[in-house]
């Protein structure tokens, strides 16, 4: 066991010790963020109307195109199958594959990506302490259906459902920002053409698929990409002063130029 320990400690990209402290810092980050993101949950009366008050804008700006959109994808159950199935997992199984698969094998650009997701969840919980917001599909009166807990297995309701979910964290979508944080920096290292188009597109198939399944308006799209471009320029501009030779986004470039 020691051997194979070993072997396997030579082979990961900084050994283990390195390894166990993302981890760490993982579920550090991630405990204080649920503990955070909970503090919105019993306002429920102020969640609803910051919900209707979105509603109201996008009605006002005549951009309220989200009921539309989903009852046209609705008349094909293959759509809001493929659609909630991405939403299950887009923020977990394919985001932290991502991440194991960018700590491994892109090692140098995983740090930035790290920093970048770090801050954008302190920033995503101002907006769930300060703005609790109700998602769409919690309004059936102005026409959304939620997708998920009609069309699939999940029910968003169920007393499990809600030990991972916080039903008035709509803004902004963290589904979202993750995605195009993701999406670039996968364009960014990923070598094969193929890899490249399907990170370069992720970010607009997951805010279809926000929008689509009533769990964003498209004000929480938008509101995750301000998310994400702000924690990429602090996460560059403010955090990689710190530590540059391993935390700067000028090191995927870096890489970039190396292979070609």
């Amino acid at each position: 066991m020691v051997a194979i320990s070993a072997r396997i400690g030579a082979w990961l990209p900084r050994g283990w010790r390195d390894l166990f402290l993302q981890i760490a810092l993982y579920l550090f980050a991630d405990t204080t963020y649920e503990l955070a993101r909970g503090m919105a949950e019993g306002r429920a009366s102020l969640a609803f109307a910051n919900g209707e008050r979105i509603i109201d804008l996008q009605r006002t700006t005549g951009s309220l195109f989200e009921p539309t959109m989903q009852a046209w994808a609705l008349s094909e159950r293959w759509l809001i199958d493929f659609a909630n199935q991405i939403y299950l997992n887009s923020q977990f199984t394919i985001a932290m594959g991502f991440l194991i698969w960018l700590y491994l094998f892109r090692n140098d650009a995983y740090y930035f990506m790290r920093n970048m997701l770090f801050v954008s969840m302190g920033l995503a919980l101002v907006g769930y302490i300060g703005f609790p917001t109700a998602p769409p599909r919690m309004f059936p009166e102005y026409g959304f259906i939620d997708t998920v807990n009609s069309y699939s297995s999940v029910n968003h309701d169920s007393a499990f459902a809600q030990l991972f979910i916080n039903p008035f964290a709509a803004v902004p979508s963290m589904h979202s920002a993750v995605a195009l944080m993701i999406g670039v920096t996968g364009f960014m290292v990923c070598r094969n053409r193929f890899a490249r188009a399907f990170w370069l597109f992720w970010p607009l198939v997951v805010a279809w698929v926000t929008i689509v399944t009533a769990n964003h308006y498209w004000f929480d799209v938008a509101a995750g990409w301000v998310v994400a471009g702000t924690s990429f320029l602090i996460a560059a501009r403010v955090l990689a002063h710190f530590n540059p030779e391993t935390w700067a986004w000028s090191r995927v470039a870096d890489h970039q130029r190396a292979r070609a």
